[in-house]
């Protein structure tokens, strides 16, 4: 049984892997660039953020019907389940299908019936997260999150994602303060290629609550500082900061020194089936690669359950961390 936790950064688009991908394809008649499931996973060689992006958006064009996301969910939340994910709160980018005519209600809808049975069929709770596009315009992000209005009742936060060098967070400043008016809960990628400006910025700006990436905060001491005692977690993503070359190498990564300096940081798996690890395969690699004992991996657990969105259920957070507490780990 792997150590329990939640899942906090994890973009269903990149869940889709290779095998999913061609059944989708078939039944859709959707024709890949590639020529098989091995030819695609050789593809997933990246040399940056870009050349991901770039797969991974022309893979996205076999997701077509609400049955494709509920799919995907599903496929999502068992692997995750056999991993450990107790809670998940999963983004998704609605501009990306919205350009190719998939209705935000036929990605809503089928991400929406996967999620709704996911306690029952996988033993996870969910949230939803709808996530802009910063390398899309502010009106544009605007127009998604009015299109989102008949949904909100299953959405429960926004995002923002995708190329971050030169999309400051800033650009989205109207589109935030518009979402916290709806009661929407705010994160943000910043500071995974972008500067540890911006991740200033995304608490300043846009009033995020969590930061996803983060991992250049270590730059600023200052921000640092206001990090650890404003208590703002970061979701990390290891193997993804690996395949992405922002660290090049996993025994650089600065999660050891994050955590020693009192960062409340989480572990996750970011786009999975592109980057080589579901949640509990990041966990396995930072114990190994970069020496994290039993108290660290626990710790990184129950700051998970911490910075979830549990705020409406803290009887399940509290059932959540009391599992990660009585949790034995196995004799290696």
């Amino acid at each position: 049984m792997p150590l329990p936790k939640a899942e906090l950064h994890l973009h269903i688009e990149g869940t889709l892997e290779p095998e999913l991908a061609f059944e989708l394809a078939a039944r859709n008649g959707v024709t890949l660039p590639y020529a098989s499931v091995d030819e695609l996973r050789a593809a997933q060689a990246f040399e940056d953020l870009q050349s991901f992006l770039d797969l991974y958006y022309a893979c996205m064009a076999v997701l077509r019907t609400e049955r494709d996301f509920e799919d995907l969910a599903n496929a999502y939340l068992r692997r995750a389940a056999a991993q450990g994910v107790r809670h998940a709160e999963i983004f998704f980018d609605p501009q990306a299908h919205l350009s190719r005519g998939v209705e935000m209600g036929t990605v809503v809808e089928g991400l929406g019936r996967a999620l709704a049975a996911s306690e029952a069929n996988h033993g996870v709770s969910t949230r939803l997260i709808m996530c802009f596009l910063r390398d899309e315009s502010a009106e544009s992000a605007l127009e998604t999150l009015e299109l989102a209005r008949p949904y909100l009742d299953r959405i429960t936060g926004i995002g923002l994602d995708s190329a971050e060098v030169n999309h400051p967070p800033v650009k989205f400043q109207e589109v935030y303060a518009a979402a916290a008016a709806l009661g929407l809960r705010r994160v943000a990628h910043a500071g995974e290629e972008g500067p540890a400006a911006y991740i200033t910025e995304a608490l300043d700006l846009l009033g995020v609550e969590r930061v996803d990436h983060g991992l250049r905060c270590m730059e600023d001491p200052a921000l640092v500082e206001r990090l650890v005692r404003e208590r703002i977690p970061l979701t990390l993503c290891p193997l993804s900061n690996v395949r992405l070359r922002a660290v090049d190498v996993l025994e650089d990564h600065p999660l050891p020194a994050m955590m020693d300096a009192g960062l409340l940081c989480t572990v996750n798996s970011d786009d999975p089936a592109y980057f080589g690890g579901y949640a509990g395969d990041n966990f396995d690699a930072v114990r190994d690669r970069l020496g994290l004992d039993e108290d660290r991996l626990r710790e990184l657990a129950r700051n998970s359950f911490l910075a979830s969105f549990l705020e409406d259920d803290e009887e399940r957070r509290a059932r959540y961390l009391a599992e990660v507490e009585a949790y034995t780990f196995p004799r290696r």
